[in-house]
């Protein structure tokens, strides 16, 4: 199996996984908002002044829908991989 399939698999399944996760909760598009405006206002202050820690984190398609699904904890793991 290719690297390249594995990885869209697994970004498909904690997709659906938070997805699901929003759609169990009582108020579902607030809980939606809430952590998408969460996560891409974490993402633009990285990409803003993440050379202060040394993280450069561009705006792409991926990365915009990946912290507006999935939320400030999407940020922390782009961080986080960008220093391994």
């Amino acid at each position: 199996m290719e690297t390249e399939t594995v990885f869209y698999a697994i970004c498909a399944a904690a997709v659906l996984i938070m997805l699901e996760y929003f759609r169990r909760r009582r108020r579902r598009i607030l809980s939606f908002v809430f952590g998408a405006a969460t996560g891409l206002i974490a993402l633009m202050l990285v990409n803003k002044f993440g050379f202060v820690i040394g993280a450069d984190i561009p705006l792409n398609t991926f990365n915009i829908c990946g912290s507006a699904v999935l939320g400030a904890p999407f940020v922390v793991c782009l961080v986080i991989l960008n220093f391994l």
